[in-house]
């Protein structure tokens, strides 16, 4: 036995001496990690890891607790999510420890050798795959160089930039530094000369970074106009950044009262839809600054401009709906049928056979069932893009040259097909103003007028080539000649018991089974029923700090219902 526990020693010996001389990058910084590993970073593990730290820390050009940190980070390198306590963990040291070298995790992330994020006030860490790799096959990480760009590989890397901040990828000032690193890089652009001569806004980093997002949203996203709550998000903080709290709100008064300089300076205005409101909660980038910015960039922004008024299908917020059977086999099937790839196969077809090739699409039913939120989640999913037409708003607008902006809203969608990748959907949300019934003309402008409307839009119908929604509450008012037009028709039924259990229990799942049975037999609700019943429900446990009891459940319904218990009528004998 004591001859086979001496061998057994002799052999870990010997793997440690194999480790002693590590060649590649790759194994001086596995020896480093296998030295590191409970440590807790004492003066033998220096003495016994000097010859790989050096190696790694010259070959990669950082400091010798730089290489240390950045050879442990690669031992977690499959996870996108590593916390200060593991790494102390993984050392065998106190926090205290590891938070004393945040400055040296601070240089890794400015080298993108590391990517911190921020959650719950928690730093988590991940290292980038391209860093891997470089490790693998042992060449010297350099990020992809930001030196003489042209103008649209320059908003490529901007996009970059913001969507890691948007993600807490990179803090605040990180993104600021690289921005202006970007600008100073490439000062042949236009675009750079003009932000740098822009010199009060150039050296104030707030400004700065807000007209850069600015810039960002319009060529990139091509969002036109930013509400204030999106400018927030440049500033969502971190612990160590209580300031930018302060920032924003600093910005945000500035900007609402118009002392801010990018609005002092012309370069941001308010929003001005029709030229009597202003929103000043609502900004965009001047047509002058525009000019004078994007010189470089005319295809763009005319692509900017027509995007107007479109809703992306990447805004939307995804949502479970809960259908019944009939309803729920109908959308799968047009959902599945403006799938891109089936969409432009069927419509080839069409076309070849001398058909009309345009979807037009009826949603009808009762209040509450779905119907908008369907053609949002079917948008989504199907990667389309969403031009919200809502008549009823516009009705007021029809009378006097009515037909020249039905007509415009058909020759607006139809520029959106040609600019989009993928043609939008096209939706006239809640259109019972224009496809009931036509009206009796006689001795009236309103309805000649509304049946005018009626009549421009059938017709464009029968020459439509995109995707059309309606929706309507009003059915039975449908005017026979748009039912025709209309390929596919789905009816949306309040949900049945079934279906309401399943919106009871995805909603509240701290229901039992039979309370969710009780409440889906007891009230004949919608889904938006149900929803705002929810709604009080959690309002009611925020408030009193505890979970409403069925009992509060019953009276909830009865309160949505304007619950009235019958009287009978009569004497009592």
């Amino acid at each position: 036995m004591r001859i086979l526990k001496n061998t057994q020693k002799q052999e870990k010996i010997d793997q440690t001496d194999i480790m002693s001389t590590p060649q590649t990058l790759l194994e001086h910084v596995e020896r480093i990690i296998a030295l590191a590993e409970k440590s807790e970073l004492n003066e033998a593990f220096y003495k016994k890891a000097k010859t790989s730290i050096n190696f790694v820390a010259k070959f990669m050009n950082l400091s010798t607790n730089q290489a240390i940190i950045f050879s442990v980070f690669m031992e977690k390198s499959d996870d996108s999510n590593i916390t200060l306590s593991e790494l102390s963990n993984f050392l065998g040291c106190r926090n205290i420890k590891t938070i004393s070298m945040l400055n040296e995790m601070d240089e890794l992330e400015k080298r993108r050798l590391v990517r911190c994020s921020w959650h719950k006030g928690k730093r988590n860490y991940r290292v980038p795959h391209d860093v891997v790799d470089a490790v693998k096959q042992g060449v010297f990480y350099e990020p992809e160089s930001s030196k003489n760009l042209t103008t649209e590989q320059l908003f490529q890397h901007i996009e970059r930039l913001f969507d890691e901040r948007n993600n807490k990828e990179i803090s605040y000032q990180i993104l600021v530094e690289e921005l202006k690193l970007l600008l100073k890089d490439n000062t042949s652009l236009v675009f750079c000369r003009q932000i740098k001569e822009w010199d009060n806004i150039y050296k104030n980093d707030d400004n700065f970074s807000l007209l850069l997002f600015f810039c960002h949203q319009f060529i990139n996203l091509d969002h036109d106009c930013i509400w204030i709550g999106e400018i927030e998000k440049l500033y969502e903080a971190e612990k160590r950044h209580e300031l930018s709290k302060f920032s924003f709100r600093r910005m945000k008064k500035e900007l609402h009262n118009g002392s801010n300089e990018l609005i002092k300076q012309h370069i941001l205005e308010y929003y001005n839809d029709n030229r009597l409101v202003i929103d000043n909660e609502i900004y965009r980038i001047t047509e002058n600054a525009k000019e004078q910015l994007f010189a470089e960039l005319d295809i763009q922004i005319k692509q900017c401009e027509n995007k107007k008024g479109i809703l992306l299908h990447d805004s939307i917020t995804v949502k479970e709906l809960f259908y019944n059977e009939h309803e729920r086999m109908q959308i799968a099937q047009l959902s599945s049928l403006l799938q891109e790839d089936n969409f432009v196969n069927v419509q080839k077809r069409l076309e070849d056979n001398g058909m009309r090739k345009g979807f037009s699409c009826l949603f009808h039913g009762v209040p509450g069932t779905g119907k908008t939120e369907t053609a949002y989640q079917i948008a989504h999913s199907t990667g389309r893009d969403i031009m919200m037409v809502d008549i009823s708003e516009t009705k007021s607008c029809w009378f006097g040259e009515s037909e020249k902006k039905i007509k415009a809203i058909f020759e607006r969608y139809r520029t959106h097909v040609k600019i989009s990748n993928i043609s939008p959907i096209l939706l006239f949300n809640e259109a019972d103003a224009v496809i009931g019934k036509r009206r009796d003309t006689e001795n009236s402008n309103i309805a000649q007028t509304e049946n005018a409307i009626q009549n421009i839009i059938l017709q464009e119908m029968e020459t439509f080539d995109g995707i059309m929604i309606a929706t309507t509450n009003l059915i039975q008012n449908l005017d026979k000649a748009f039912e025709r037009r209309f390929l596919y028709k789905i009816e949306f039924d309040k949900p049945s018991v079934e279906t309401k259990k399943m919106i009871w229990l995805s909603m509240i799942p701290s229901l039992s089974e039979q309370e969710a049975e009780e409440l889906a037999t007891s009230y004949d609700f919608s889904g938006r029923q149900i929803e705002n019943i929810v709604r009080k429900r959690t309002i009611d446990s925020i408030l009193n700090g505890t979970e409403p009891s069925m009992k509060a459940m019953h009276s909830y319904c009865q309160n949505e219902l304007l619950y009235k218990k019958e009287r009978k009528i009569g004497f009592n004998l």
